[in-house]
């Protein structure tokens, strides 16, 4: 859970969520949206990986990645149990 909380603390993982969230998407196409580096697109990309956020496949050439929303859902579930 703490990777989870980890990746979500960073507006710039935030905004990748959002991105996926429209559609699968390649790290060029992720780092065309953003004024980064793409080796710092791949770090955050590695981070919300870990973090189980994004699930990662190869195609052809390219690593498509899309969001993980059964971890969403996860984290929902918990967060709905702390309430009273």
């Amino acid at each position: 859970m703490n990777a989870l909380f980890k990746a979500l603390n960073d507006e710039t993982r935030r905004k990748i969520i959002e991105l996926l969230k429209e559609k699968d998407m390649n790290a060029g196409e992720i780092s065309e949206k953003f004024n980064i580096s793409k080796p710092s697109i791949s770090h955050h990309l590695d981070i919300l990986k870990r973090a189980d956020l994004v699930i990662s496949e190869k195609k052809g050439q390219f690593i498509e990645y899309s969001l993980n929303t059964t971890i969403l859902e996860d984290l929902l579930s918990w967060v709905l149990t702390l309430k009273k």
